[in-house]
């Protein structure tokens, strides 16, 4: 078999496809040789981790597309990831791999299937006990923030070199362990990160939202590709940025980002697509990536007019010379460009972003897949009611609509896709169950309607029975899932946080929100091994880490008891969700809800609506003063469970 793993937004997958598998001769090769099966890694993750596994253990490095050659029982022996046409650059070309494989499975199968069936006892013997360590203290969080420390990159923001991601879960636990510690060194980096992506060309700046990396270190020239999940983890830092400091800028990107998800990610049945691609058509009927998005001097001028195109070229920093390819540069806001007038920046803005709009577009990939649009409402509940914008609260409830009728079953079983919204074929692995639930979560506590709380309950009860090991770990497949040469257990985080620690998360809010011991005794174990990689690969464990924060913090549940509508209600609830304690739940209902747990016997004060901020269910006496409420929410940290 052939198995080549890759994505819609992927730049060279494209390039292989075109160059070898629309090829005649090579796919006439194919068809006569080999049973050939391509693979969308975004509905199959579980397929792509079990092999890009043994595509790294074997070359030391792996990405897509995942070029991988399997016995008829699926076991590996043969690797790569982008193989050219004909050899070029010290790689082999595509059809001398071909024929070589050939060769060995027709003279040499006795020996292929040694190869394969070492691979697969290799593979099997790298899992280990994960589970049923202590979750991590104060020691280790302390670690984890040193080691993101050694590795920041203080000149330009982000950490390690190039090519440079956005860090969004390593901010995350920044931003969490400045409003638990107070540490200005947390709030620094995650500050002049988020400030030196926003000024980069990894930030679109005529359209808002960020693409998927940057190829350098200085955040210049992007690979254009605009995922969903990439989007949506960071309108969430940034409003967590706002929350903790007012900055505007924080505001304005993470509002921007919110926006290009409605305006090009929003689907007609209420979801989100997954991705846009790197690739346009050049205007030469040729597809060169980034050709939608950068400019030329002479271009801004033929839009713009001389003296505009030169205001607009100084602003965005655009050269003869250019930042990309062919002269063209990518706009960026590069730092000293000093006072400018507004009104003039809006207009060049408007008009340029009106003239990028008659370009050829990218292509959209159209599927919803279930793990992301968990983290979009989670997102833009939140950015919605930080920013008084009921129109993004409405969009999240779209998408979680959309979730519970064509994604989700009454067992509370979830499928990882749907397109036009008819659901997929494929199973939801771990990370579905954990980011839907988050965004379950995030829109209980913002809409104040408890059937969002019941949603995530049934998700994550099917996380203890499906995906839970024995010794408190998770596996990234349910138990009755489709049987591969392993069933995957990854507890670091990558692109988004790792189905592992998604869930841990999930399940500490869902235990705070309820008071559910299981729940939280599960989130706990989960998070052992959060404290052994805390030290040694803090940036590979930045949502875990986040999660201990949360965990370390209580976290703090507060009720918020008031006619709903209500100005003080209103008041006393926007305060709770401005708190930024640490992984903090908010319910909010009137006096007798049977809505939240956290409402049970819960009063108004004298007819006023009240604020009570608890642990583990033990309560702080109430209050009907937003202040107050706002000084509880950054109180000490917390000694520990209260005695019963």
């Amino acid at each position: 078999m052939l198995l080549s793993v890759g994505y819609s937004s992927c730049h060279w997958c494209h390039v292989m496809a075109h160059e070898s598998f629309e090829d005649a001769g090579t796919a006439a090769y194919l068809n006569e040789h080999f049973v050939s099966v391509k693979v969308d890694r975004e509905e199959r993750p579980d397929v792509d981790a079990v092999y890009m596994e043994a595509v790294q253990a074997a070359t030391g490095q792996g990405g897509w597309p995942m070029t991988v050659f399997l016995t008829p029982e699926g076991e590996p022996f043969y690797f790569g990831t982008y193989f050219p046409p004909a050899a070029r650059q010290g790689m082999p070309g595509f059809r001398d791999v071909l024929e070589g494989v050939v060769a060995a499975w027709r003279d040499r199968r006795e020996e292929v299937a040694d190869v394969a069936a070492r691979i697969v006892r290799d593979l099997a013997e790298r899992s280990g006990a994960y589970g049923a360590a202590v979750s991590p203290g104060d020691s280790e969080l302390s670690a984890a923030l040193l080691g993101l420390t050694r590795e920041y990159d203080a000149r330009r923001g982000g950490f390690g070199g190039a090519p440079k991601f956005p860090p969004s879960m390593a901010l995350e636990f920044l931003l969490r362990h400045h409003a638990r510690t107070g540490a200005e060194g947390a709030l620094q980096m995650a500050r002049d990160t988020c400030e030196a992506m926003a000024r980069g060309g990894i930030y679109d700046q005529l359209g808002g939202g960020f693409a998927r990396y940057a190829v350098d270190r200085s955040w210049t020239v992007p690979h254009f590709e605009k995922m969903l999940y990439d989007n949506a983890l960071l309108i969430r830092v940034y409003a967590h940025l706002w929350r903790a400091t007012g900055s505007d800028l924080a505001r304005r990107i993470a509002l921007e980002t919110a926006d290009f998800l409605i305006t090009e990610l929003a689907t007609a049945e209420g979801g989100f697509a997954s991705a846009l691609d790197a690739d346009s058509d050049d205007g030469t009927g040729h597809h060169a990536e980034g050709a939608f998005y950068a400019w030329t001097p002479a271009q801004l001028t033929d839009v713009l007019g001389a003296a505009d195109g030169e205001f607009a070229a100084a602003y965005f920093g655009v050269t003869e010379e250019g930042t990309f390819e062919e002269g063209a540069s990518v706009l960026q806001l590069p730092q000293g460009n000093g006072v400018v007038d507004a009104d003039r920046v809006a207009s060049v803005r408007e008009r340029l972003l009106a003239a990028r709009a008659r370009r050829p577009r990218p292509g959209r990939d159209d599927k919803v897949v279930a793990a992301w649009n968990g983290l979009a409402i989670a997102a833009l509940a939140e950015a919605g009611a930080y920013f008084d914008r009921p129109d993004l609260v409405q969009a999240a409830v779209d998408a979680a609509d959309l979730l519970v009728r064509v994604h989700m079953d009454d067992r509370g079983r979830l499928s990882r896709t749907s397109k036009d919204g008819a659901v997929g074929a494929n199973d939801g692995v771990l990370e579905d169950y954990g980011d839907v639930a988050e965004g379950f979560l995030a829109l209980a506590s913002v809409t104040g309607e408890g059937v969002w709380l019941d949603f995530a309950g049934l998700l994550l009860d099917s996380v203890l029975v499906h995906f839970t090991a024995d010794d408190g770990g998770l596996y990234d497949t349910a138990d009755d899932a489709e049987q591969l040469i392993r069933r995957p257990q990854d507890p670091t985080d990558n692109a988004t946080p790792s189905g592992w620690t998604a869930a841990a998360g999930a399940l500490l809010s869902y235990a705070a929100h309820t008071g559910s011991e299981a729940h939280r005794t599960a989130a706990e174990r989960a998070l052992g091994i959060v404290g052994a990689l805390a030290a040694r690969a803090p940036r590979f464990v930045g949502w875990g880490l986040a999660v201990a924060e949360a965990a370390l913090d209580g976290p703090r549940e507060v009720a918020v008891v008031g006619a709903l509508g209500d100005p003080l209600t209103d008041e006393l609830h926007r305060t709770a969700l401005l708190g930024g304690a640490p992984g903090a739940v908010v319910a909010v209902g009137e006096e007798g809800s049977t809505e939240f747990p956290l409402l049970f016997s819960r009063t108004t004060r004298s007819g006023q609506a009240a604020a009570y901020v608890c642990r583990h269910f033990v309560c702080d006496a109430p209050t009907s003063d937003p202040r107050f409420l706002r000084s509880q929410l950054r109180s000490d940290p917390w000694p520990g469970p209260h005695p019963a």
